[in-house]
């Protein structure tokens, strides 16, 4: 969907998925194809896949949806058995096909493919200093600063320290898949904010942002890939290679990711995203469950945690129900206009429809994953009470969005934001429920199994794991310093 349609209807956007295959000798493109597919749900502003058959590089990037990107004969023509492939929403950079991704780009030392999962802090003062010594930009993202300051260090440096002395440079969350000329790279920025992980398949190995798009290739999880670890994997699918370039003593860990945006069928450091919302759920009821006759969530990010929730109250109350009782209608979206405010609210009722028989003369309790705006909020509960609910409580799987994203979630400013400046009642009164509870931080971070210090929490403390201009940090952080010549990386 368009980053306005999704916004307006209050939540926040997906970010961006990165593939990466070296296989034996079968040609990469289609399986690229199917890892794309599988991450779909992380970006649908563009899709585009980059392979190398050993002599040149063949690429293919369009805007739109994997399936309307690629057709059969752009398949066939993605010559060689490896490359790297990138569904993309926009979070930094314009919305047109010279920010699509993977950016290639040919220099003296070999061709050069990147995908980027993230969002830099500093890519403008990097963009700055290369633009001074000569570098042309043809997009305003930062990916191509990346792959600018990488293209620039192959020169001087071999491939694992052209990569430590650019990761030394840019400054924010990355996960990438990188080809350089045959061989393909992964690369996971020092704190791990962004998923990476390696996978096994019959011929081959893959680097992908969620573990479903292994699954879809018939392949086995091998593991994450290691904040601030470098992945090479070997020509003709034989393995990879490993280098630790850079380790810290915290993570940080998005937790959003499990919380909203991760397929529930993905494992995300160690941890099944569905197994994790299901706990938060749990825990949700544990510290502030209501008493009500049914339990429904919000689809689809809402169904694991009501389930979560729904069994801890079926074990004080076995009449509790469980039900659906929202349909979504899944063509609302991507091409539906939302020109006025009328059509903005009418917006809700097109994609969720309430079952009456469900909710009628009942107390109703309504599971999300989170509230950003309020928008979507205030008209479901506003539905509930027109099919005729007795009671509407609403219960969120994580804590209150006080924050801006700078990590690649593109989730509102801060006076878009209805948690920035309200309390939590207030919060419920503006929205109309009969109560209202968020789960608080400590809750995620034992969902988790990790420390607070471990995970990003910018967006519900303010506190933020990287330097940003005008923002506080959550710890101590040192950012680049650019504008004089980097050192050379040690070995």
């Amino acid at each position: 969907m368009t980053g306005r349609d999704h916004r307006d209807l209050g939540g926040p956007t997906e970010k961006c998925g990165v593939v990466g295959v070296s296989l034996d000798e079968r040609a990469a493109a289609r399986p690229l194809y199917y890892a794309l597919y599988a991450l779909q749900h992380r970006g649908q502003e563009s899709a585009g896949i980059v392979t190398h058959d050993g002599f040149q590089q063949h690429s293919h990037v369009e805007m739109g949806l994997v399936g309307d990107a690629f057709d059969e004969d752009d398949i066939d023509q993605l010559n060689g058995p490896v490359g790297i492939g990138h569904v993309r929403y926009p979070t930094a950079g314009s919305v047109n096909a010279s920010c699509a991704q993977p950016f290639s780009v040919s220099f003296k030392s070999g061709s050069l493919g990147l995908s980027h999962n993230g969002n830099l802090v500093n890519a403008g003062e990097i963009r700055d200093e290369l633009a001074n010594l000569g570098h042309a930009f043809t997009s305003d993202g930062d990916t191509e600063v990346i792959a600018h300051d990488l293209a620039r260090n192959l020169l001087e440096e071999d491939l694992v320290r052209a990569v430590k002395r650019t990761m030394s440079r840019i400054h924010g969350s990355y996960s990438l898949t990188i080809m350089h000329d045959d061989t393909v790279m992964g690369v996971r920025d020092p704190q791990g904010n962004r998923p990476l992980c390696i996978g096994e398949i019959d011929d081959g190995y893959v680097l992908a942002s969620e573990s479903a798009a292994i699954d879809v290739l018939d392949g086995e999880l091998v593991r994450d890939v290691k904040p601030g670890e470098l992945i090479i994997l070997q020509p003709d699918g034989e393995g990879f290679d490993a280098y630790q370039l850079f380790e810290q003593e915290n993570t940080a860990h998005c937790f959003f990711e499990h919380v909203y945006f991760a397929r529930p069928d993905s494992v995300i450091d160690d941890h099944l995203v569905y197994d994790v919302r299901r706990d938060l759920g749990r825990a949700l009821w544990d510290e502030s469950g209501v008493d009500t006759d049914v339990v429904m969530p919000v689809p689809d990010s809402g169904r694991a945690f009501a389930s979560g929730y729904a069994e801890a109250a079926q074990e004080e109350d076995a009449s509790v129900e469980f039900a659906e009782g929202l349909m979504k209608n899944r063509y609302v979206g991507r091409t539906f206009i939302m020109p006025t405010q009328d059509a903005r609210e009418r917006a809700v009722r097109l994609k969720l429809n309430p079952i009456k028989d469900v909710v009628e003369d009942r107390t109703v309790t309504i599971i999300d994953d989170s509230i950003v705006r309020g928008t979507t909020s205030t008209q479901l509960v506003q539905l509930m009470r027109d099919v005729g609910a007795a009671e509407v409580h609403v219960r969120i799987g994580a804590p209150p969005i006080i924050a801006p994203c700078y990590m690649g979630i593109d989730m509102a400013s801060r006076e878009e934001l209805i948690a920035a400046d309200r309390t939590v009642p207030e919060i419920g009164d503006e929205i109309s429920a009969d109560s209202l509870e968020y789960l608080s931080i400590d809750a995620v971070a034992d969902a988790l199994d990790q420390s607070r210090a471990d995970l990003c929490l910018g967006c519900v403390t303010g506190e933020y794991p990287y330097d940003i201009e005008g923002e506080t940090t959550d710890r101590d952080v040192e950012r680049p310093v650019i504008g004089s010549e980097p050192a050379a990386a040690d070995d």
